[in-house]
């Protein structure tokens, strides 16, 4: 893996040197904007409206428009010196429990591996951590932006998880069109327990695959092999109007299956519709054109 950042955790005096590793990878498959005409992929360029050019990297500062069409500039260097990124350090503020944290402020997560040296402190961490149960809440800087962070242990490894500030979380009263009691049907309420209870199991999370991107990889196969993709329409999904109906439904959904006698009725159903089918198109057309030969002899 690559490593993204190099640091250290600090806590009371205790120093824990750190290399850091993302914990995840984006899977999206990447596309281009290509021009259709001559199938050329487009660039982007960093233009100045004013002097009509091509701007270089070297000549561009970042600003804050504090008013319409007035900047105050900033350098990297000053951003760095104000975001505390120089100083490389990852400061344990407190220690909390995990379930004190709402999932709502986790941002992403990154894995902590010992530096070159310090493995004794590392190791110290990591298992003051795992007896107490415990996770650091700290503060640190990343490309220039500050972030609140937990420190937890994953197996056996320390991992850092960015977390968003209070302020940045919407509160619940913005959400439009929330329920102002929760009075429900109580038979409405058990069927719900039940099928929640016969869905439960363990999280297993290698039995979710992402299928869009199954998919969209699949029709880039046949395209590459220049085969005609033909994607089927949506089924347009009807409003249930019913609850309890759909309740039940669910229920029916998940049942055990029907034993063998059943199966074997079901199949002898479906062979007799199947016999009562109506004729093709195809069949249709032959039969009339029977009848035209026949009457053509007749008229002979």
């Amino acid at each position: 893996m690559h490593t993204v950042w190099k640091g250290a955790i600090s806590f009371g005096l205790v120093h824990v040197p750190v290399k850091m590793f993302s914990a995840t990878e984006d899977k999206d498959i990447s596309m281009k904007y290509i021009h259709k005409a001559c199938i050329t992929p487009l660039s982007y360029v960093r233009k100045c409206n004013t002097c009509e050019k091509e701007v270089e990297w070297e000549e561009i500062a970042r600003g804050y428009e504090y008013e319409p069409g007035r900047f105050v500039l900033f350098e990297k260097e000053e951003l760095e010196a104000i975001s505390g990124e120089a100083n490389k350090e990852i400061k344990i503020l407190d220690f909390v429990h995990l379930t004190d944290i709402d999932p709502v402020y986790f941002q992403k997560t990154y894995y902590l591996a010992p530096g070159d040296t310090g493995a004794g402190a590392y190791n110290l961490l990591l298992e003051s951590m795992k007896q107490t149960g415990k996770i650091g809440i700290s503060k640190v800087s990343i490309r220039s932006k500050s972030s609140l962070a937990a420190i937890r242990v994953i197996d056996n490894c320390l991992a850092m998880e960015t977390i968003f500030y209070p302020d940045e979380i919407r509160p619940i009263s913005q959400v439009p069109n929330l329920p102002e009691n929760s009075n429900v049907n109580e038979r409405e309420l058990e069927m719900a327990k039940l099928l929640i209870g016969q869905l439960s199991t363990p999280f297993e999370p290698e039995k979710y695959k992402d299928e869009y991107r199954g998919r969209l990889l699949e029709a880039i196969e046949h395209k590459v092999a220049g085969e005609d993709v033909q994607t089927a329409p949506e089924v347009q999904k009807t409003s249930v109007i019913d609850l309890m109906a759909a309740l039940q439904a669910s229920l029916d959904a998940v049942a055990p299956s029907p034993s063998d006698n059943d199966k074997v009725t079901l199949e002898a159903d479906a062979t007799v519709k199947e016999t009562k089918k109506p004729k093709t198109r195809a069949k249709k057309e032959k039969t009339k054109d029977k009848e035209k030969e026949k009457e053509t002899e007749a008229i002979t």
